[in-house]
Parts: structure tokens; sequence; C-alpha cells
């Protein structure tokens, strides 16, 4: 354990974006669940360069509340790199993450510290048991997504356990050695192979506001996921050849049948057709490789992920330092994603 985690023993990182509706109800349920558990904590809140009143409202809860702790981000750099910004500033023994839209239940986290510290495992999963709030559309895009990197990264990846987890002090240590850039920590956290146990809940609705992650984002999620921690499109693009090859031989052994019974009939559509087909395949193993050397132009740069620019319990640096995958500036008001 490291000499900044003595002294607090629970750390929950929120990360939020443009939550002010959400956060007053989140405020209620939140502090309470911490306050029973009888523990030093901080609620470690990073505001990923919100547009509205969150940076407001936060300093005003602030006033009453001392363990809330705000760290503004200078622009929006995403909900992965504000959890990261969190991870990385947070001081406990033990971390939770958690996000603002009390889709997940903060009454657990108080569940997850008490599993984790009976059985002295490092990483604690929130696994959704019921998604039945969730849209149809929603429910099957995310068991696609869980199946797939299931089959990809291995069965050690929990189905159904978003972002909702709690992490000893070691694997948080782990997690800020490691290089990625584009970090996928659903992925991550169980690629460390760490001792880990389960808490179910019921996943409810959004209380206010509206959805962070539109389909956009969940498509981007899922080709950080594939790309990050398997070359199997790749392969995919090996076997794509290999298929398009086979198809033009097959296809011209047919047409060497047809001119040898003399049924040939001049036309351009056969050819057309199969200048798409490989026109189509070509660039499809293209893209695939511009993915794959678009991280690794990215990791070439190690550019910060993300940039503090004020942290209510830090004192003002005196320039921009980069430090892991962020760097931390001078007091400046800083300016999304949440999970499948």
């Amino acid at each position: 354990m490291s000499e900044a985690s003595s002294t607090t023993t629970l750390s929950v990182v929120v990360p939020m974006y443009n939550e002010e509706e959400a956060l007053p109800a989140l405020v209620e349920r939140l502090r309470p669940a911490l306050d029973g558990t009888g523990v030093s904590y901080e609620v470690v809140a990073v505001d990923d360069g919100s547009a509205d009143r969150t940076a407001e409202l936060l300093e005003e809860f602030r006033q009453t509340w001392p363990e809330l702790r705000i760290v503004k981000l200078r622009g929006n750099s995403g909900h992965q790199a504000a959890l990261t910004a969190g991870l990385h500033s947070s001081k406990g023994a033990y971390v939770a993450s958690i996000d603002a839209d009390l889709q997940d239940p903060p009454e657990k986290i108080p569940e997850m510290l008490d599993l984790a510290v009976a059985e002295g495992l490092d990483i604690v999963y929130g696994v959704r048991s019921d998604r039945s709030t969730d849209t149809g559309f929603k429910r099957r895009t995310a068991g696609l997504y869980y199946w797939l990197m299931r089959r990809i990264v291995g069965k050690q990846v929990p189905s159904q356990a978003g972002d909702f987890r709690l992490l000893s002090r070691e694997a948080v240590e782990a997690l800020k050695a490691l290089p990625d850039q584009h970090q996928v920590y659903r992925l991550l956290v169980p690629w460390l192979g760490f001792p880990s146990g389960e808490v179910t809940y019921h996943r409810d609705e959004r209380v206010a506001g509206e959805t962070k992650y539109p389909l956009s984002k969940m498509i981007r999620l899922a080709v950080d996921s594939i790309t990050n921690f398997s070359a199997a499109p790749l392969r995919l693009a090996t076997w794509l050849g290999v298929f398009s090859f086979f198809s033009c031989f097959v296809l011209m052994a047919v047409t060497f049948v047809i001119w040898l019974v003399g049924h040939t009939v001049p036309g351009w559509t056969s050819l057309f057709v199969a200048m798409l087909f490989l026109g189509g395949v070509q660039l499809i193993c293209v893209g695939l490789l511009g993915e794959y050397i678009g991280r690794i132009y990215t990791a070439v740069q190690r550019r910060p992920t993300f940039f503090i620019g004020y942290d209510s319990d830090a004192s003002p640096a005196k320039g921009p330092e980069a430090k892991g995958s962020g760097a931390k500036g001078s007091g400046a008001k800083g300016r999304e994603n949440a999970g499948v």
C-alpha cells in the first residue's frame, strides 16, 4: 500500500460530463452510502469539460461535503480519459468507480468494499443481473459486445460488467504503469489477472438528463476494444484475401466451362461485379491496417490523453507537467462517453 493511501481507505471516482440534472440525486444517494461505511473516504468528481452548471454545482456541494474533491479537465477528453484522471488522482487504499447517472447503485459500493477486505480481493466487479430498463437495441448490442470480447480477449472478461467496480491500490498502480493510450478499462482490468469477485445488481434507468453515449461512441468503444486487445482483424483481412482468391478461381473455372460449351455471352456485368468485390476486399484490408497503424502513430507521439486544469485537493502547479497519460497545469477552468 502506498504512502498516499495510508490515511484514506476509500476513493470513489465519478467521471461526469454535463450532469447538472443528475448531480443532486447522485449526492443524495452517494453521501449516506459512503458515510455508512465508517471508513475515511474521498469522492473524486472529475468534470470532463462540462458546458453546463456541473462545475458550479460541484463547488456548491463541496461547501457542505468536505470529502468531495473536484478535478477539472481543461477540455472534454472522453469518459475513459476522465476515469483515468480520477484513478491517477485517487489516494485511497481501495478505489471505486461509478457513473453519475445512477444507473449503477452507489449503495453497492460498501458491499464491494466488504467483499474485497473479507476475501483479500484486488478487484470486485459490479455485474448487471437485470438490464430490463435498457432498450431492446441496447441489450442486444451490449450482449453482442461482451460475447465478442470474451471470444477475442478471453473468458476472464466478466459478462455484463461495465465501469462500476472496486480496485485495490495495487491494481490501480498496475493500471497506471501500463502505456496504453486508448484505455478500455473493462478489458484492461480483467487482463491484469488479479484476484477478483463479483457483486450483482439491477441496472436502473438514468436518473436525469440524456445519455452521453450514442451509437457512434458505442461503435468507437467496440473498435478500440478489438484493436487494443487483439490482432484478429488483421487475420480477418488475410482470410478475406484467401476467400476472394478462391472465389475468383471458381469464377474463372465456371467461365472456362461456359466457353467450352459455346454459351459465352459478351457482357460487362460479371467483370464489373468481380472488380467491385476485389476492390471492396482490398479497401477493407487497407482500412484494418490503417486502424492499427493509427494506433502505432498515436503511441509513438505519446501525447497526454487529458490535461488537469484544477484539483481542489492539490496546491497550484507552477506549469504544465506531463505525467503518465495525462498532464497537470496551473488552475484554469476546463471544458464523453459512458459504458455499454
